[in-house]
């Protein structure tokens, strides 16, 4: 039984981490960020999103910090909402369960 289940949760994962790395790719390639590839690969990802959101690449460092990571999460989102020409505001609603799931594809798959 835990097999099994541990197996589901396995895939539910893989195909949201899919889901989100499609989006950033997406996202990078649109604002003209190089190696929009880096989507596809953890921590390197976290890299790719501050030089979308024009932050400096050492914020990276910031997301490891419990707490910390959170307020920065919200600031790289709203600079990656404000380089795809919608409103910084958006950025809060990576911290909202269900709205964390659609910002990404929101500002991947709308013009």
């Amino acid at each position: 039984m835990n097999e099994g289940f541990s197996i589901v949760q396995l895939i539910i994962f893989a195909g949201i981490y899919a889901y989100f790395a499609y989006c950033l790719m997406v996202i990078a390639n649109k604002t003209g960020t190089e190696n929009a590839w880096l989507a596809w690969i953890p921590i390197a990802n976290i890299y790719l999103m501050c030089k979308v959101a024009g932050k400096p690449a050492w914020w990276l460092i910031l997301f490891i910090i419990p707490l910390v990571n959170i307020i920065f999460a919200i600031l790289v989102w709203s600079g990656i909402a404000t380089a795809r020409g919608k409103a910084g505001w958006l950025g809060v609603l990576v911290i909202i369960p269900i709205a964390n799931l659609i910002l990404p594809g929101y500002l991947a798959f709308t013009d």
